[in-house]
C-alpha cells in the first residue's frame, strides 16, 4: 500500500531523487527549518526516506542506520522506492 503525503511531505520529497543535503533541501523547499527537519523525521520514520553519510574511504555516500536526529545538518538525504512511488502516485 503506498502512503498517502502530505503537502509538506511531498515538497521533501520532491527534492529526494538524488542526494542532497539538508542546506540544499532548504534552497528548494519554502519551509522553516525547524519543519522541513520534522518533514524529514517523518519520512525516515515511514521507510520513505534513508539518512545518507559521507564515507571517505568508499568516496561516496553510504545510508546511516543510525542518526541523530537533532542534527539534520550533519546527513545528506535520499528518497526510498517507496517514498519514490508515494511520490508518483500524488
Amino acid at each position: 500500500m503506498i502512503p498517502e503525503l502530505d503537502d509538506f511531505e511531498y515538497d521533501v520529497l520532491n527534492c529526494l531523487y538524488f542526494v542532497e543535503s539538508f542546506d540544499k533541501i532548504m534552497e528548494e523547499v519554502p519551509h522553516p527549518a525547524n519543519i522541513v527537519a520534522d518533514v524529514l523525521k517523518t519520512l525516515i520514520h515511514k521507510k520513505l526516506v534513508v539518512a545518507m553519510k559521507w564515507n571517505e574511504e568508499k568516496q561516496d555516500y553510504t545510508r546511516s542506520f543510525i542518526y541523530d536526529s537533532d542534527n539534520m545538518h550533519a546527513y545528506a538525504y535520499l528518497a526510498t522506492k517507496e517514498g519514490l512511488m508515494a511520490h508518483n502516485s500524488r
